[in-house]
């Protein structure tokens, strides 16, 4: 009565699972990719640094704003004796403006853009993640499918087995303890099923997350979908993986804007200049008068050209330290990716091996004695043997189906494909 309760609690999940998955909308992987990549908020992060650099740098040409003053010029204390008109002083009025060396406004406005394609490459290495992770999941979502058609097709066989136990076990062609087996093996099943469900809704829920859509949203992967694997010839040309890796180009492009900014700090010994106008209104019966003045300053001071020189000597060092991390990453890679793909071709032969040869012959064994059984020329033990076995190496498809999928993942993250 329990076991009756169970199965119809199980099959009414079932079914509502079914409903639900109906109604959800079928989603492709590249929909999914392109969706992440227009609403996921850690991508529209970057957006907005780079169009922050970008404004930054419209601004990067201004000058500083001029200065205006007005007070007293020579005007003597109270109380003192005046010994002519002109010592009664006068009302200043002055204005001043700082005039920046162009060289270096234009030099400034070029590395802050510099910057925005830096922030440009940390995007595209971001969205190499967040792909790689949606990959991730789908597949998994799809292994999972595959195995709950499985588990459901267990679940039939083993409600078989269990029916034809109970009708022959009061005609003394049974044992009890053949169908305690029989409803344990089905219990087992039940419980994979729940579990592989809940596999699924996790899945569903993360791969929500990184779309940003809300949680109420239904969604169903294409189970159509076919996932290849072809070797790259790009991991023999480093010129070629070096332009395909977003990690590479966002060092290319911050050695291109440290060495902007090394012209920059070359450019602080050019000298930058100031105009300044004073106008005097007299007191008394003096006059009127103005002093006009033209600045330039001399940065090639010994002792105001050690920082910007320190500066450009400091960059090269770091220029050249970011050119030996990029090409011990092309080298790294390099291996990492032939290593892979030998890996996934051995994998493959494996699962093609499982395909066409392990899981035929188990379930032709399977389908001989449970058709022995059925004519009552088998014992069920030995049926429940078979169905494990080819239940097992199944399973053990799946899972290495799940291995070669995540392999896949790894290898093109590292190609950012």
């Amino acid at each position: 009565m329990k076991l009756s309760i169970r199965t119809s609690v199980l099959f009414i999940a079932c079914w509502l699972s079914l409903v639900m998955k109906s109604n959800a909308q079928v989603i492709s992987l590249d929909s999914v990719l392109q969706i992440i990549d227009r609403q996921n908020p850690m991508l529209q992060e970057y957006d907005n640094k780079v169009k922050a650099l970008n404004t930054y740098a419209e601004g990067a040409k201004s000058w500083m704003a001029p200065m205006v003053g007005a007070g007293t010029f020579m005007k003597p204390y109270p109380n003192q004796m005046l010994m002519d008109e002109r010592d009664k002083g006068a009302w200043m009025f002055s204005v001043e403006q700082e005039i920046p060396n162009p060289a270096k406004l234009n030099a400034n406005r070029t590395y802050l853009s510099s910057r925005a394609a830096v922030e440009e490459q940390n995007r595209s290495a971001q969205f190499n993640q967040l792909r790689s992770e949606a990959k991730a999941m789908y597949y998994q979502w799809l292994v999972a499918e595959e195995k709950l058609k499985i588990l459901q097709e267990n679940e039939r066989i083993m409600e078989l087995m269990l029916k034809l136990a109970r009708i022959r076990y009061p005609y003394n062609q049974g044992s009890l303890g053949n169908i305690y087996k029989a409803e344990g093996r089905l219990s087992e099943v039940q419980n994979m099923i729940q579990m592989t469900s809940g596999d699924i809704e996790e899945s569903a829920f993360r791969l929500k997350g990184l779309m940003n859509l809300p949680v109420e949203t239904k969604i169903m992967v294409d189970t159509t979908t076919r996932v290849q694997y072809e070797p790259d010839r790009v991991i023999y040309d480093t010129a070629a993986l070096s332009a395909q890796r977003s990690d590479i180009r966002q060092i290319d492009k911050t050695i291109e804007t440290m060495r902007l900014n090394q012209q920059l700090q070359r450019f602080q010994a050019k000298p930058d200049f100031k105009i300044r106008f004073d106008h005097m209104q007299p007191i008394g019966n003096m006059p009127t008068q103005f002093t006009a003045m033209a600045m330039v300053s001399i940065p090639i001071a010994p002792w105001s050209s050690r920082m910007y020189r320190s500066e450009v000597k400091g960059m090269q060092y770091d220029i050249e330290a970011m050119k030996k991390g990029r090409e011990a990453i092309l080298v790294e890679t390099r291996g990492m990716l032939a290593g892979m793909a030998s890996q996934l071709t051995r994998m493959k032969h494996q699962l093609e091996n499982y395909d066409t040869k392990i899981v035929p012959a188990l379930r032709k064994n399977y389908q001989t004695l449970m058709l022995a059984y059925e004519e009552n020329r088998e014992q069920l033990p030995m049926v429940i043997d078979a169905w494990e076995a080819l239940n097992m190496a199944q399973m053990e498809y799946l899972e290495k189906n799940q291995e070669y999928y995540n392999m896949i993942v790894r290898y093109e993250k590292e190609l950012e494909k």
